[in-house]
Parts: C-alpha cells; structure tokens; sequence
C-alpha cells in the first residue's frame, strides 16, 4: 500500500466517524424535539381539562413567598426542564394560585 492510498483510507475513517457522531448528534436532537412537542401537548389537553399539574412544595413554598425566581430553579431541578419550560410551568402554577377576584 502506497502512502496516498494510506491517507485516502485515514480520510475515509475520519469521515465515516464524523459521519457516525453527526447522526447520532441529529437524533438526539430530534428525540428532544418529539418529547417537548408531546410535553406541550399534553399541558394543553390538561389545561382543557381542568386538571392542575401536580405541584411541587418547594415551588409552592417560594411562590407564596414572592421568589418567582427560586420557584423556577427548584422547577427546574425537580424536573429537569428547560428554563422557557419552567417559567412557563411555574408561570401556570402561580395563575392557578390567585384567588378568582371578586
């Protein structure tokens, strides 16, 4: 085997590698994707319903103290969703909260 034959089979391994990753990258991404358009769809047949999302007691206690912010973190940590995710959860959380005026 020659040298240029050499280089071209490295090129070729490093292609099919990279090749490999970014597939596997794609899928990963697109997995994601799938689960947070379910989870949103899911929130709106729920919300339709009526039915309130379990809450959280740390996200209820920081609510009750004004600390949105902190309410979000322990969302976040307690679920593992992104923080557009949990604002918006927590966000719904607090609507849920208020009394109806009157």
């Amino acid at each position: 085997m020659d040298s240029w034959e050499a280089i071209l089979l490295v090129i070729t391994t490093i292609g099919s590698v990279a090749a490999a990753i970014g597939a596997w990258f794609q899928e990963r991404r697109s997995a994601a994707t799938q689960l947070a358009a379910l989870q949103r769809k899911l929130d709106l047949v729920m919300d339709r319903l009526g039915i309130a999302a379990p809450e959280e007691p740390e996200v209820a206690e920081h609510l009750e103290n004004g600390r949105t912010v902190e309410a979000v973190r322990a969302y976040r940590k307690q679920t593992g969703a992104s923080l557009i995710e949990a604002r918006q959860a927590v966000d719904r959380i607090a609507a849920g909260r208020r009394l109806p005026e009157q």
